[in-house]
């Protein structure tokens, strides 16, 4: 090769050391179609998810980001392990069925699935409704801070009532997510206090339910006591794994639906031609939130860890290494969505994005949020004539999601003289 051709290529290190970058994270897309054309690419240190910067050490993993490549980990559960031995010896606690592999993932769902079954999910339907509703129609004409207003409290809400809590523990809801889930920049002792603070508030909530069933005592209704109460060939859930699921639904469930919630209002309030589509015809609401979820999801990567070697685009990845899948980077892909970063809401494929996983991994609370983004849209589209963007701040401090720290809009209400 000449030396001016070596001089051309970019210097792919550079490109992946960049990837945890606040600039990136901000705005990922443009960095993963840099490397497109050279992943996989190994060289990536990050931390997953429960782990304590500061405290615990990061990952260094292979970048998967094409399409092809990061659907078929996500579907080889056997390859790519879920299993995160890093998570386990952190200060917090390990996810349910996040971080397990077969056998054990599908004997911990089956039971699950009593609980968080398709009836009470669906139940739910008009209580989330008015809900939204309600804190939507109570916004004055004028701007707000939507991910304080909306965003963050629309998920934890629904949460705290799925759950069968008291609302009034619904506020500790986003703290306890986004130091979980590394999405604000804190201080490993802010991270452990915060990620110790909601392990025993779930310790302690979960206990004492147990201790009500254990006397024989009719138990509130809610996701906690079916939890306790589920029962199938393979066995019961332990105290322990009810409290994982609990913690589980909290930090991974309603972190991402205050992100996606917040994508979802910034894409009405900068998209006005979309905006006035949705208005004439609702049922492109759906397909609204199926591009949101592939042009703008906020699950940006998971970690994986390879069980065997295995080669990924004629590059060779060794058992024990770990490997980061990019979903966002799949769902930018060309070859299966052309020209990705154009909102399109008539794309065929809208279904394949990525955005709630493949494979026994895919999310369980998935049918859960597009009923809170389906009910937010509706309930602004009902009450306000005009929305616009007054300032948006990126949230900076982990590619694990993607979103917004600050939303200010600018809304008129219908009503509004």
């Amino acid at each position: 090769m000449r030396a001016a051709e070596k001089n051309d290529l970019p210097d792919i290190a550079a490109l992946v050391a960049r990837l945890p970058h606040p600039e990136t994270i901000a705005s990922p897309y443009a960095l993963y179609e840099a490397l497109r054309p050279h992943a996989p690419v190994s060289g990536y240190r990050d931390y997953p998810p429960g782990t304590v910067p500061g405290a615990d050490e990061p990952v260094s993993a292979w970048v998967l980001l094409d399409y092809e490549h990061v659907s078929a980990a996500s579907r080889d559960h056997r390859i790519f392990s879920s299993r995160d031995e890093l998570q386990e010896q952190s200060s917090a606690p390990t996810l349910m069925l996040v971080n397990h592999d077969n056998p054990e993932h599908d004997r911990l769902r089956s039971i699950v699935n009593l609980a968080f079954s398709r009836p009470r999910i669906e139940g739910m339907d008009t209580w989330v409704k008015g809900i939204v509703n309600d804190m939507v129609a109570g916004l004055a004409t004028g701007p707000h801070e939507m991910m304080d207003a909306l965003a963050s409290v629309i998920p934890a809400r629904v949460m705290a009532g799925l759950l069968g809590l008291d609302e009034s523990v619904f506020e500790r809801f986003r703290s306890w997510g986004t130091a979980f889930m590394l999405s604000a920049d804190l201080t490993p002792q802010q991270r452990e206090m915060s990620n110790l603070e909601l392990f025993e508030y779930f310790s302690d909530t979960v206990t004492k339910l147990n201790e009500m069933m254990l006397r024989g005592q009719r138990l509130p209704d809610g996701m906690m006591a079916a939890l306790l109460q589920a029962k199938t060939e393979e066995g019961r859930l332990t105290l322990g794994e009810v409290i994982r699921f609990c913690i589980t639904l909290v930090v991974a469930g309603a972190e991402t639906t205050t992100f996606l919630l917040g994508n979802l209002l910034y894409n009405l309030a900068t998209m006005p031609d979309v905006r006035a589509r949705l208005a004439a015809d609702r049922s492109l609401v759906a397909a609204f939130i199926d591009e949101s979820l592939r042009h703008s999801g906020p699950p940006q990567r998971l970690f994986r860890m390879a069980t065997q070697d295995v080669t990924v685009g004629g590059h060779v990845i060794r058992a024990g290494e770990w490997v980061a899948l990019f979903f966002g980077a799949a769902n930018h892909d060309a070859s299966v969505f052309p020209d990705p970063q154009r909102f399109d809401m008539d794309r065929p494929n809208l279904n394949k994005q990525l955005t709630f996983g493949v494979g026994i991994h895919h999310c369980l609370g998935s049918a859960l949020a597009r009923m809170e983004a389906r009910s937010l849209v509706n309930a602004v589209l009902d009450h306000w004539s005009d929305v616009a963007l007054t300032a948006a701040v990126p949230q900076r401090a982990s590619l694990l999601n993607h979103g917004y720290d600050k939303l200010t809009l600018t809304i008129t209400r219908r009503d509004a003289r």
